[in-house]
């Protein structure tokens, strides 16, 4: 079993940072795929960013791309989502995930986070 806790979320304005942090339960961190989603009112959870075990693979949405960095911190246990010149349209709730059993986590990878709001105004 894998507990995934972000934190990080907030208000801020347009062109602002932030970033957030999820931290993980459990000893083989390490081992899992892991990534960011996020979740706006009224719309279906989206994914926004991915990175493999060892950090060597990384993968970004379109809409975050240039604008955004994910990281990880194997000895930490964390991944962290550097988010940069935001916009109100990165206004969502913004979950964690864990995929121990394939390399890139999906909307299929079995451990997920609470979430953190992120609320950009304009």
């Amino acid at each position: 079993q894998v507990q995934l806790v972000e934190s990080g979320g907030g208000l801020v304005q347009a062109g602002d940072s932030l970033r957030l942090s999820c931290v993980a339960s459990g000893r083989t961190f390490s081992s899992y795929a892991m990534g960011w989603f996020r979740q706006a009112p009224g719309k279906e959870r989206a994914f926004v960013a991915a990175i493999g075990q060892t950090g060597g693979f990384t993968s970004y949405a379109n809409s975050v791309k240039g604008r955004s960095t994910i990281s990880r911190d194997n000895a930490k246990n964390t991944m962290y989502l550097q988010m940069n010149s935001l916009k109100p349209e990165d206004t969502a709730v913004y979950y964690c995930a864990a995929d121990p059993d394939r390399a890139a986590v999906s909307y299929r990878s079995p451990y997920w986070g609470q979430g953190t709001q992120v609320t950009v105004s304009s």
